[in-house]
């Protein structure tokens, strides 16, 4: 057990709502921790004096559950392990590949001595389907790879003495948890080569039914690349038509929203900071792992700024804000994150402002906004690490991503 990696926060989501009449969904990318986390809570459980008869435990990734695929099958199955008289815990892992499972998990939601959690790795559990299926009888953590803080935390507990920048940069190559394990480059990207191939072939090609694979992977290529940019289905067409690929605007907008549900990639929409709305045309993109837009885009290795700006973005998703892609007048403002309360945090990303025309165009974005919420800019000098300019706070990046 000392190999896995503690997810504190997202294990306090569990422990809070344990015991409670409500259905736990954990949802996330493939491999971003959440059978871990289920492990995790469970020998907590048994550890805490709770029985192995009281814990059922179903992963439908594995192959010796593939004759519970069936929704009655499966409801049959649990119903006959359930404790008689005790408390049974009952957790189903990547549900999602069961169809109509929400008549299993609401029937079981109406046993007293059941809690249930399950979790799923696609959008299907983000959006307001799973909402109108379970109609307020849930409660829901959005799972994504490890922290920065965690990578970290993990490294030190294993005795490295290395560097805050030295761990970023082994940071930047991967955050999904069983990857920080591997030392050899060449078994890291082999492992990730199939974690993409699995949520692109099963998460995207299946579930969608898509038949021109090449093309899928074209588009995934083509926002990978563009992360940090405005980016229009128009854009990606003529990127794709400059290839020899014939191809409609819906059929770009079908794979988009596939590869959206899939949770590989994030969309990020345009705000009007004064005019409090959001606009429709264009949007920005951000993957979930840079380790997976560097196996894809291997001539981008040395794109260092929009990485960060990538790892800033997952990092404010953390930390529960909306996250926005801000613009002011003709300024454009890197996030607006807007927390449960409507509190307003403003970021500009930089990856140095120690040249003076770059601290003065990163500053320009910030000063034009003219409401008195905090605003931050973030970059990796190691010199002038921090300054406060006129109400803007400058702050290392590497700090701020350990929460100091």
């Amino acid at each position: 057990m000392s190999e896995l990696v503690m997810r504190a926060e997202y294990i306090n989501f569990l422990r809070r709502h344990r015991d409670k009449q409500v259905i736990k969904v954990v949802s996330g990318v493939r491999r971003s921790g959440k059978s871990t986390l289920f492990k995790l809570f469970q020998d907590e459980l048994l550890s805490e004096g709770v029985n192995q008869s009281q814990i059922i435990a179903v992963n439908f990734e594995d192959i010796s559950y593939h004759h519970l695929l069936n929704y009655m099958d499966l409801y049959q199955y649990l119903i006959d392990k359930i404790h008689p008289i005790e408390k049974t815990y009952i957790f189903l892992d990547e549900i999602q590949m069961i169809d109509q499972f929400e008549k299993v998990v609401d029937s079981l939601l109406l046993k007293d001595n059941v809690d249930l959690y399950i979790t799923g790795s696609n959008a299907y559990f983000l959006s307001s389907e799973l909402a109108t299926l379970l109609s307020g009888r849930y409660v829901q953590l959005n799972m994504l790879p490890l922290s920065f803080k965690e990578f970290v935390t993990w490294h030190e507990q294993k005795g490295s003495n290395h560097s805050l920048p030295d761990l970023y940069e082994a940071y930047i190559q991967t955050s999904f948890p069983y990857a920080i394990r591997i030392d050899n480059p060449l078994e890291r990207f082999e492992y990730l080569q199939g974690l993409y191939s699995t949520v692109v072939l099963n998460d995207i090609v299946k579930r969608m039914n898509i038949q021109d694979v090449g093309v899928l992977e074209r588009i995934i290529a083509a926002l990978f690349s563009s992360i940090g940019s405005l980016v229009t289905v128009n854009k990606i067409k003529n990127t794709l038509v400059s290839k020899g690929y014939k191809i409609a605007h819906q059929t770009i907008d079908r794979y988009v929203k596939g590869i959206l549900d899939s949770l590989i990639m994030y969309e990020v929409k345009r705000y009007n900071i004064k005019g409090k709305a959001l606009l429709e045309s264009q949007s920005k993109y951000y993957t979930v792992d840079t380790g997976l837009r560097q196996l894809v885009l291997r001539d981008h290795l040395q794109d260092y700024g929009h990485i960060l700006e990538n790892i800033i973005y997952l990092e404010l998703k953390r930390r529960g804000f909306e996250v926005y892609v801000g613009e002011n007048n003709q300024y454009e403002v890197d996030f607006v994150a807007i927390a449960p309360d409507n509190s307003i945090e403003y970021y500009q990303v930089a990856l140095s402002t120690l040249d003076e025309s770059t601290l003065k165009r990163e500053l320009r974005s910030l000063e034009s906004i003219d409401d008195q919420y905090p605003k931050y800019l973030l970059t990796l000098d190691q010199f002038n690490q921090t300054a406060n300019y006129n109400g803007i706070q400058k702050l290392n990046a590497l700090q701020w991503l350990m929460g100091e």
